[in-house]
């Protein structure tokens, strides 16, 4: 970039590149306020087709509260869904991604005023990395989970070739340098089957951390202190790009919808701090034994509680109504101290409602920090992939309890009797209330004037505005 044009765009133009689903959305969305926030220039590249509801209509209301940004759609090539290696619809949308990502290089040369840096999703870095290293455009990931499971994530390459990465069996605990070893049984259970979609990004993935220019991570030194100072010392991996804790990414008021009025108004009658709020995120489908198991659970826990049904991955799926899933019998029960839903719900506010004083959670880390800015206590109950990771960090940080028996919510069943028994052990301790709280005046520090997010997001502006503008060049 020449002089004349610093002077006609004193500000850095950052281009930001999602991957599917929710819980990888919804943080880039709130890394761009931020970036909007701190006067950078944003470009957010939305994938079509988009595989969910709720991802159509939360990137609608942010373009919506932020008319600046400016949206490129890139428009996917289609997918043989009958040679990929799964049914999920979300990784299937990743290799999606991953296969038209040659498209992406007229795209991002033809934007103006030049690029500074692109920030893609870590599950796109392969792809996109060789597009931006022949556009000598800086490239960015973010990465959409724990800086503990970012550890694992740097380190799979090195641990799999040791335990010979042919044969999942062959795989054993973890011993990362410097941090508590991580149990085989908390590797992301699709790690440990051969050629799947989610293992072979990974795989590839994982050696390519190094090529980066940088990491942004959702989360601050107040939760995960060890793990941030070991990935930017380079224990971890040498060569590790420098790690820019950006958290926390809390809920935007672009995100606000109407919470229900009956929830809100039932939630305004509860004493303080006396509801379980239930809730295992956007992905997460349990089957309907599972759901009537909790069900009784929550009326034997005694508690009241706010408890959110989902039975289908895909939203656009949810066809049956909620006492054909719960059950009528059981749904008449339920009444009595709680209100169930089977629709989107406003997770922020209600964690933020005086009125909920603790969090039954798969563990999603944008659910953690969530819980963790408003000083919520988690019941954690991991369901798949890096959650049992992120229960660590939450046992590990006193924000929450985690019964590590329970397993993998999606292949063991936990009967009613005891998640009823462990809701009323969180709800019940004085300790994990106290933590939250200290974990909560910490949050909030992180994001306060002068505080640590704001110094990151100075620095990574003073960082971009050095940088070339290489894209133009490159044409």
């Amino acid at each position: 970039m020449s002089a004349c044009d610093d002077l006609l765009h004193p500000h850095p133009h950052v281009a930001l590149l999602p991957s599917a689903g929710m819980g990888h959305l919804t943080p880039f969305l709130r890394l761009a306020t931020q970036l909007v926030h701190h006067h950078c220039n944003v470009t957010l590249i939305t994938t079509h087709p988009i595989v969910s509801l709720s991802e159509s209509k939360l990137i609608t209301h942010f373009l919506t509260a932020f008319p600046q940004v400016n949206q490129v759609k890139f428009n996917l090539l289609p997918l043989d869904h009958t040679t990929a290696n799964s049914t999920d619809p979300f990784f299937l949308h990743f290799e999606t991604i991953c296969r038209s990502a040659h498209l992406l290089f007229p795209l991002l040369a033809s934007l103006s005023p030049p690029l500074h840096a692109l920030v893609c999703d870590v599950t796109l870095i392969s792809s996109v990395i060789p597009i931006t290293e022949s556009l000598h455009l800086p490239n960015y990931m973010l990465f959409t989970s724990s800086a503990k499971m970012l550890s694992f994530f740097s380190y799979f390459h090195i641990y799999a070739s040791k335990a010979g990465d042919d044969d999942p069996a062959m795989l054993g605990d973890v011993e990362i340098p410097g941090l508590p070893s991580i149990p085989r049984s908390s590797i992301p259970p699709l790690l440990l089957i051969p050629d799947n979609i989610f293992a072979n990004i990974f795989k590839v993935d994982s050696p390519k951390v190094t090529k980066s220019n940088g990491v942004l991570i959702n989360t601050f030194e107040g939760l995960e202190a060890l793990s941030l100072e070991l990935l930017n010392g380079g224990k971890v991996v040498e060569g590790m790009p420098p790690v820019f804790a950006v958290g926390p990414l809390v809920p935007c008021d672009f995100e606000k919808g109407e919470l229900g009025n009956n929830q809100l108004k039932w939630l305004n009658e509860q004493p303080v701090g006396s509801v379980v709020y239930v809730s295992f995120g956007s992905r997460t489908a349990m089957s309907r034994d599972q759901i009537r198991e909790i069900g009784h659970g929550l009326i034997r826990s005694g508690c009241r509680f706010l408890w959110v049904v989902k039975d289908k991955k895909v939203d656009k799926e949810e066809e049956e109504g909620l006492e054909e899933v719960v059950g009528h019998e059981l749904m008449e029960s339920l009444k009595a101290k709680g209100l169930v839903v089977k629709s989107w719900v406003d997770q922020g506010e209600i964690l933020g409602h005086k009125a909920v004083g603790g969090f039954v959670s798969h563990c999603g880390w944008n659910s953690v920090i969530e819980a963790a800015w408003h000083g919520v206590p988690i019941l954690a109950w991991p369901q798949h992939g890096d959650q049992k990771i992120n229960a660590e960090v939450v046992e590990r940080s006193g924000l929450g309890m985690w019964v590590t028996s329970w397993g993998w919510g999606e292949k063991d069943m936990v009967k009613g009797d005891e998640f009823g028994e462990r809701i009323r052990e969180m709800m019940g301790s004085e300790l994990l209330r106290g933590q939250a709280t200290h974990i909560r005046e910490e949050a909030r520090k992180a994001l306060g004037d002068g505080g640590s997010c704001e110094m990151t997001f100075k620095r990574l502006v003073a960082e971009w505005k050095m940088k070339s503008g290489g894209v133009s060049g490159s044409k």
